[in-house]
């Protein structure tokens, strides 16, 4: 008995810790990728850029792809900033959804970059559909907010 209520009080503390450090590294998580991505669309070093251009040219072929990998590099840091700043998070959560939904279209419109088969996504397919895990993310962030008051 005295080892299972050992393990119990361990299993309790373990996941108070986890609760306490999920937010902050939560939006320690989201702020590194979208920092570090976007940065690297700014400077013209990001191995996305194909997939983004390829996006580009079939929604929005009038912007010259220059200007928006910068912008759109742009938009990511401001995401990851976002996160980090208390009381920015409804901002943050709501640019990110933006953002999943713009970078989840070329799974129906580029079907030849990011499919092999029915359900078997190319690299790049796999690379946008990790985007799953940015959603429960925030939501999770979203779970741990309180509700404004009127």
């Amino acid at each position: 008995m005295r080892y299972r209520e050992t393990l119990g009080k361990i299993d309790e503390k373990i996941i108070h810790y986890m609760r306490r450090v999920f937010f902050p590294f939560a939006r320690f998580a989201i702020f590194i990728i979208f920092f570090w991505f976007g940065i690297l669309k700014v400077l013209g070093a990001s191995p996305a850029s194909p997939l983004v251009l390829s996006l580009l040219a079939e929604t929005l072929p009038f912007i010259t792809p220059e200007t928006f990998l910068i912008y759109f590099g742009i938009f990511e840091i401001i995401i990851g900033i976002s996160f980090t700043i208390p009381r920015f998070e409804r901002f943050a959560i709501m640019l990110l959804l933006i953002h999943m939904v713009t970078t989840g279209l070329p799974l129906f419109m580029l079907k030849t970059i990011t499919w092999q088969n029915t359900f078997v996504p190319t690299m790049e397919g796999q690379y946008i559909i990790k985007n799953i895990l940015f959603i429960a993310l925030a939501v999770g962030i979203a779970s741990h907010l309180h509700p404004k008051q009127h």
